[in-house]
């Protein structure tokens, strides 16, 4: 028997199987971590400075990370600014089919040419003017006289590579990297009918967090610690039964689904009223009218009816065949660096993580809603960034509902954590075997980069990733 099989009844596969709309074929399988290594892991990757420093070459320097989305730039010169620690990139909208990634630096002297996002038809560098059309060629040097010495066709803005998928846009500073459609693996299968291209940043807040980035992301792809620090959620909430996959061969993502409308198994006794209602109080979407429960209704499907509808008339579409788990469930996936992005309609969120510059004990955690366009496509204007100050909480920005409760009471316990670990005389990380796999296997991922040579030698990923079974 695996550590999967010991897992709280009834399990996620379970609840789908009573499920009224039938979950589709993609959230129907199921790949759990059994047979991992059960290795601590190591403490000095949350706060050493060395290892922050090679993590910059190796990781941010080599791997596919999301820079925007398309809708922020729809028009021939729109373009945002995208920093990674020491690197500026201008992602910018060169025609109507093509996005480049210039290196945010002037050639001449260094100066940043875009410190904001705007649309412009050439990037001018303020301190001396010598400018570059979208294309990247320099056009004018000043006071040219000057610099006869100087070949402009040598001066062309570098590049890094750029990648779109779902509406998001991707770079790459290698320009020897593997393709973005490899690098996604069997992301663009899973997501297929959740139609992220189809969708609009409806909002989005960021934070700068009081530890490592990847302590950040480590509370968001697991589910072992809801029960101690989120006891709201407990009777709508399946925490401890939830189904977590990594796919063997699979290198860059990893999958978790929590259902709602069913108590936490640590529950008994649970009168389906009481689920109803504590995930109205907690979740506004299912504010509202009341929910009647008639005899032999469930919670879970009364919910999913009620989501349903609700949808349907955000969207201007009959979305009355929607799954139950695409209605209410957390889908959430992971794509090694950073990001985070959730499949189905109820709660499309997407995280992105962050070094904040130089600091490998602080982060940048930013949180989106990627809303669903009209029929026709229209939507209203991408959501501009809103920094939280330090002074202030999640629940400062109204427009992350209840999903800025949970943050908050995540970003306490990561302060703790980040402090705890410099404390610590233990030099590792004890994780659980099935709860926390998705944390082992981007650890393991993140080892395979980190140990690359300069010739970008490494030991075979699939031969790591593969769990004895």
């Amino acid at each position: 028997m695996g550590i999967s099989d010991r897992r709280p009844k009834p399990s996620v596969q379970d609840v789908f199987a009573t499920d009224t709309n039938p979950a589709p074929s993609v959230m129907r399988n199921e790949s759990p971590a059994d047979g991992w290594p059960t290795d601590d892991v190591s403490a000095e990757r949350y706060f050493s400075k060395e290892w922050h420093d090679r993590e910059v070459e190796n990781v941010w320097r080599k791997c596919w990370q999301l820079a925007c989305r398309e809708e922020e730039i729809p028009n021939v010169g729109d373009h945002i600014v995208y920093e990674i620690v020491h690197d500026s990139l201008i992602v910018v909208r060169t025609s109507p089919t093509e996005i480049r990634a210039y290196v945010n630096s002037c050639l001449h002297r260094g100066t940043l040419l875009r410190t904001e996002r705007g649309c412009v038809q050439s990037f001018r560098c303020p301190f001396h003017a010598w400018t570059w059309n979208l294309d990247g060629k320099l056009v004018n040097m000043h006071q040219a006289w000057d610099l006869s010495h100087v070949n402009a066709d040598d001066m062309n803005l570098p590049q890094a590579q750029v990648g779109t998928w779902g509406g998001f846009v991707f770079i790459n500073f290698d320009e020897n990297c593997e393709p973005l459609t490899s690098y996604l693996e069997n992301l663009p299968e899973h997501f297929d009918s959740f139609d992220l291209d189809k969708r609009y940043k409806a909002a989005h807040v960021a934070k700068i967090m009081p530890c490592n980035w990847r302590l950040a992301m480590e509370a968001f792809i697991e589910a072992y610690h809801v029960a101690i620090a989120h006891p709201q959620v407990l009777a709508y909430y399946g925490d401890s039964n939830t189904q977590y996959d990594v796919w063997p061969g699979i290198r860059h993502v990893s999958r978790m689904i929590s259902v709602q409308g069913v108590p936490s198994p640590a529950l008994t006794g649970i009168d389906p009223n009481r689920t109803i209602e504590e995930m109205r109080r907690d979740v506004p979407f299912f504010a509202g009218k009341p929910i009647e429960l008639a005899e032999g209704d469930s919670a879970r499907a009364k919910l999913a009816e009620r989501a349903r509808e609700k949808i349907s008339r955000s969207i201007g579409s009959d979305m009355s065949s929607l799954s139950d788990t695409e209605s209410l469930d957390l889908i959430e996936y992971m794509l090694f660096p950073n990001m985070v992005p959730w499949g189905g309609q109820a709660l499309p969120i997407c995280y992105r993580l962050r070094p904040n510059g130089d600091d490998p004990e602080t982060s940048i955690m930013e949180i989106m809603f990627l809303f669903s366009k009209a029929p026709d496509g229209s939507h209203p204007a991408p959501a501009e960034i809103r920094w939280l100050s330090a002074d202030q909480n999640w629940s400062d920005a109204p427009e992350l509902g209840s999903a800025a409760m949970v943050a908050d009471q995540d970003t306490e316990n990561l302060y703790r954590i980040q402090k705890g670990l410099r404390a610590s005389k233990k030099p590792g990380v004890t994780l659980a075997q099935y709860q926390e796999s998705r944390i082992r296997h981007f650890h393991a991922t993140l080892d395979d980069y980190m140990s690359r040579g300069d010739d970008g030698s490494v030991t075979q990923i699939s031969e790591v990733r593969t769990p004895r079974r």
